[in-house]
């Protein structure tokens, strides 16, 4: 069974009141903690593993968890530290229960039970989807309301209609590659280093994105699903054929390409549902033409546009943490007989 709450008369401590959440992130390959005071966030400590699986072009799960196992305690006794804030004055633990690599999450998860058993504090595991389709609100005064959100990243890639914290439909998704595992395939094959999003954004704008006319897969059909497997291999079959320095152009052909995509399936189902709201998240939101585009459709018809923060959209423990503070208010708490779950669904 889940802990039960302490009471909701918050204390009033050197500043701080409402509930003290404290939250924990491992579902991949990095490794962090944050605390919230509230909807205020007093601190977020991240402990990033790129440089590790630089050298494998991609996230090995064994050196990931070996990672995590001996950098979660020392991160979140930083963020407690850096918040100002004692273990005992903490109201709730969240952490990632899923999706992600399941010896990553189980780290976070069973680090963050043991912490609020032992602290006799209410437990929360939050969806990692969830986490990245709601952080585009953190900081807002009304918080999550309807919208159509776009979650982009290296593992998903999904088009969502928000109605409220805990109330989604979820319209479409990737039949194959994610956006953001495309970008680092491609990446590989244009031998830059990963993780290849950065590298191909950071690229693109010197090269010319109408130089090679790639595949714009599904994008002509009704449904809001999305496909980028047909892209990179397109990408891998006109390589062989290219001469000179073509990186450039390949990268921003490319780029471009995937971006339309994106652009073009959501502004349809916004438009499709009447929505006047667009949210983007996930660490591919954080590619610049992405949100170029993003914002110049949105303009062109007149919807509004929430982007993720830059510091939320890879993957971190504040969105985890905001998840929580939405899930305390409303009394819902994870049975600790639940475990970490990779392939944990939206709904």
């Amino acid at each position: 069974m889940s802990l039960s709450r302490r009471s909701k008369g918050y204390r009033d401590e050197g500043g701080l009141s409402g509930p003290i959440v404290l939250s924990i992130e491992t579902s991949c390959d990095e490794t962090a903690a944050a605390v919230l005071n509230g909807a205020r966030l007093l601190s977020s400590c991240i402990s990033s593993q790129t440089l590790l699986h630089r050298e494998f072009g991609g996230v090995v799960p064994e050196v990931a968890s070996r990672n995590h196992l001996s950098k979660v305690e020392p991160l979140v006794i930083q963020a407690l530290a850096s918040a100002n804030v004692q273990a005992q004055q903490i109201d709730c633990v969240a952490a990632t229960r899923g999706p992600g690599l399941l010896t990553s999450l189980l780290v976070g998860y069973s680090f963050g039970k043991g912490l609020a058993i032992g602290l006799n504090r209410h437990f929360i595991g939050v969806n990692h989807i969830e986490a990245h389709l709601v952080s585009p609100f953190f900081g807002t005064e009304s918080g999550p309301e309807r919208s159509v959100g776009l979650v982009v990243s290296g593992g998903h890639t999904l088009l969502v209609l928000v109605d409220a914290v805990g109330k989604y439909q979820v319209l479409g998704g990737t039949v194959d590659d994610a956006a953001g595992e495309a970008f680092d395939k491609v990446a590989k094959l244009l031998g830059l280093p990963y993780p290849g999003g950065p590298q191909i954004d950071a690229l693109a704008p010197r090269g010319n994105p109408s130089r090679y006319d790639l595949p714009r897969p599904m994008a002509g059909r009704q449904d809001f699903n999305f496909s980028f497997s047909g892209i990179k291999t397109a990408v891998r079959y006109l390589l062989p054929k290219l001469e000179g320095d073509y990186v450039a152009d390949v990268a921003a052909s490319f780029q471009e390409a995937v971006v339309d995509i994106l652009v073009r399936k959501t502004m349809a189902a916004a438009a499709e549902l009447g929505v006047g709201l667009i949210t983007v998240s996930g660490g591919v939101s954080c590619n610049s033409r992405l949100r170029q585009r993003m914002k110049e459709a949105a303009e062109k018809a007149g919807k509004r546009l929430l982007l993720a923060e830059p510091a939320l959209t890879t993957d971190n423990a504040a969105m985890i943490g905001y998840v929580a503070l939405h899930r305390f208010r409303d009394s819902a708490g994870t049975d600790l007989a639940l475990d970490a779950d990779p392939n944990l669904a939206l709904l």
